[in-house]
């Protein structure tokens, strides 16, 4: 007789202690058995097998729970999260932020402000053409595919000016104010206060409190959203058109303005830099305002109005996707755990088909956030250089068609199911609400 316990492990099987059965129907028509089982106290079984071989019984009592625990999906055991037992993406990483930046050729630090220039000029040009074809030819049939293009184009935009709020630009700050002033002002982004944001997230990516855009809610925070706003910041299309929200008052659980000098988001010392934005900004307003009279309000919403919707659209969904939607969890980090490299390590790449020269390859985003001083036109290279230094720390992106269409795919599973963290734990992941 013997009495085992079953865990949640499972039952291991007994060592084999007899010799090797034979084979062949006569061996087995020449022992026949039976096998009883029975419910006992204590929610187990108990197992009876009796062996008419030598006329003798044997027992064998098994306590199990009816029912097993599932393994809880939402805990820092990265191997189970991922389904690969050799890998944790929460582990810090065997390599350092010295050994990929040796790994990366040196001609792509170089910064060439008349290449960056020529970027400027091609997508003004294309900017201001299709414009002018719409308004030629004005018809319902053009009008669709313009506003697309222009969103597209509005969104190129503003990557040339995220360029200049990096430094990636051009070597010279000025230059870089200039332009990024231009850029930005033209789609009603403050440059100075996005830009200030924005360094504000590359410093602090992938920590759950610190980071700046797309960050997760605590479940606390989560918890205490109204129903309204759960549902309109996991409904579609409601995220994708968050971008000006979080301009005016950032997001939940945090306080202040892009537009405002003495928000929490800025220093004594940035004050000027946030007026002189917001003045820009304003003057782009009055220009706006003043075209809605010279050509009227209807025009002025088919040649900007709704080009710029498209574009808050592609920033939205280039910025979500940049750190949420992989097919396997990967972590959040806080306290101890959190390192410069290591939040810099959950960010993905994606792949947006032709789209990916118009919006100046940002889809290569890893290397980017670790390095931003990197120039666009070098980042495609610097990761390819990168990736053996990175190992599985790199997830290769899925291959796009034409159009990036695979993407919205993307974004509804990752809203559906990546809704807060927890509130303790230095590494965590997405949990699920499932009233939702």
């Amino acid at each position: 007789m013997a009495s085992w316990v079953l865990s949640e492990c499972g039952l291991k099987p007994l060592p084999r202690f007899y010799a090797k059965p034979r084979t062949g129907q006569a061996f087995l028509n020449s022992n026949p058995s039976k096998v009883r089982i029975s419910r006992t106290s204590g929610n187990g079984y108990s197992f009876s097998l009796s062996s008419g071989f030598r006329e003798r019984n044997w027992g064998l009592k098994v306590s199990a729970p009816l029912r097993v625990q599932p393994v809880e999906e939402n805990k820092e055991e990265g191997k189970i999260l991922n389904g690969d037992e050799s890998f944790d993406p929460g582990a810090p990483p065997p390599f350092k932020l010295s050994d990929i930046k040796a790994a990366i050729p040196k001609h792509c630090w170089v910064k060439d402000p008349w290449k960056s220039m020529s970027y400027v000029v091609r997508d003004v040009v294309v900017v201001f053409g299709l414009a002018a074809v719409a308004a030629y030819f004005n018809n319902w049939v053009f009008w669709p595919l313009y506003w697309f293009a222009q969103g597209t184009m509005f969104w190129a935009l503003f990557v040339l000016g995220h360029d200049c709020g990096h430094g990636s630009f051009s070597n010279n700050p000025k230059l870089n104010s200039v332009a990024g002033h231009l850029l930005h002002s033209s789609i009603l982004v403050p440059y100075h206060g996005w830009r200030i944001s924005h360094r504000t997230h590359h410093q602090n990516h992938g920590h759950v409190e610190n980071d700046e855009s797309w960050h997760p809610l605590s479940e606390k925070i989560y918890k205490n959203l109204d129903n309204v706003t759960k549902k309109l910041r996991f409904t579609l299309p409601f995220p994708l058109l968050a971008y000006p929200i979080y301009l005016w008052s950032r997001s939940p659980g945090k306080t202040g303005s892009h537009y405002h000098p003495d928000s929490d988001l800025f220093v004594p010392n940035e004050r000027k830099d946030v007026i002189t934005s917001t003045v820009c900004w304003t003057a782009m307003v009055a220009i706006l305002a003043g075209l809605s009279f010279i050509m009227g309000p209807v025009q002025l919403l088919k040649l900007y109005g709704i080009p710029y919707a498209i574009f808050v659209m592609w920033l939205d969904l280039v910025t979500y996707l940049h750190h949420h939607g992989h097919d396997a969890k990967l972590p959040w980090y806080r306290g101890k755990e959190w390192s410069y490299l290591r939040g810099g390590l959950t960010t993905l790449d994606r792949d947006y088909g032709w789209v990916n020269n118009i919006h100046h390859d940002i889809g290569t985003h890893v290397i980017h956030h670790l390095y931003p001083q990197i120039p666009h036109y070098h980042l495609v290279e610097a990761t390819e250089a990168a990736k053996p230094v990175l190992g599985k720390y790199y997830r290769e992106p899925k291959k796009s068609g034409p159009l990036p269409l695979y993407l919205l795919g993307v974004l509804i599973r990752s809203m559906r199911k990546d809704h807060y963290v927890s509130d303790s734990g230095d590494i965590v992941y997405y949990q699920t609400d499932s009233q939702l």
